[in-house]
Formats: structure tokens, sequence, C-alpha cells
């Protein structure tokens, strides 16, 4: 396989998407929710314009990235909130760093100065690929919410983000 194409997401691309979201909740250690929603709440709850999917050579959908805004106030409208999955039969071959460097030029390109997330400290992979692509640490929260997936267990999240350099 080459290196994989990035393009815009489009309600096309929905099952794909919904069924990786799922994979990643199915392993345990990329969300507190433990089910995927359906299309029509992804879509609403995700920025348009900065929603893309990885293409491997046949065209099937390898992985996505999107954002939401963390605030409709004014103050906030440069910082968003990111979710990156990758189907785990693609992992390792440089696709969650390829959508990261597409969803990054494209919210340097639209004033966006702040990228966060949060991560369970046991996704050491997510950890390495956004240190990798430039995200730092800012803390942990621990025992921030219960995995209902998990018989309630309390979690720790690592909060992560990435300040453009491009915007003062």
């Amino acid at each position: 396989m080459s290196g994989p194409r990035i393009r815009p997401m489009t309600a096309a691309d929905a099952g794909a998407v919904l069924a990786i979201y799922q994979a990643g909740m199915d392993g345990g250690n990329a969300s507190f929710e433990h089910t995927a929603p359906g299309w029509t709440a992804f879509d609403a709850g995700k920025l348009p314009e900065h929603r893309f999917v990885a293409v491997g050579d046949t065209g099937a959908v390898l992985g996505w990235v999107a954002i939401s805004a963390v605030s409709a106030r004014a103050v906030y409208a440069g910082v968003v909130e990111h979710s990156v999955y990758v189907d785990p039969g693609a992992r390792g071959r440089g696709v969650g760093r390829a959508l990261l460097d597409a969803l990054i030029e494209s919210t340097e390109k639209a004033g966006i100065w702040t990228i966060q997330s949060g991560v369970f400290p046991e996704n050491t992979a997510s950890l390495a690929l956004h240190r990798a692509a430039g995200f730092r640490i800012v803390g942990v929260r621990e025992r921030v919410g219960r995995h209902r997936a998990q018989n309630n267990r309390w979690r720790d999240v690592v909060f992560i983000e990435r300040r453009s350099p491009l915007i003062d």
C-alpha cells in the first residue's frame, strides 16, 4: 500500500466512519462512550469543514479525524476538540499521522489556534502519535469519569493540546 490519501469526509462515508468509531470503542481505550452515534448525531456534532477520511489504494476508508467546537463563546472561537480513529487493520501504517497533519493544516488555515483532546493513559499509541504531531500533555484529569463499558470503572484522562505556532 502506498501512503493513505486524505480527502474530506462525506455522508457517503458514514457506514465506514461509524464502524471504525465503534471498533475503537470496542477496544476499551478510546472513549467513555460505548456505542457509536447515528450519522445524524455525528454529523451535527462535528464542524463540516474540518472532517477528513484516509483512504487506501482500493478506496476503503482507513480512518477519520473530525473536530467539535469547545464553546460558543467568541473568546474560544479558535479552540476545538478533535477525535482521530484508525481502523484496527490499518494501524501502524501512518494513517493517524496523515489525518492529524491534514487537520492541523486545515485548522491553521481557518485561524484555529488550539486543538485539544483527552486520551486514556493506557492508549500509549495515541499519545505517541499526538506527541509526534506536536501535541503536548497539559495534565491528567484523575478519575474524571466512570467507564460504563468497563463495569463503571473510574478512568483517568490525559489532557493534550497543540497550539499553532503560526497564529498569534
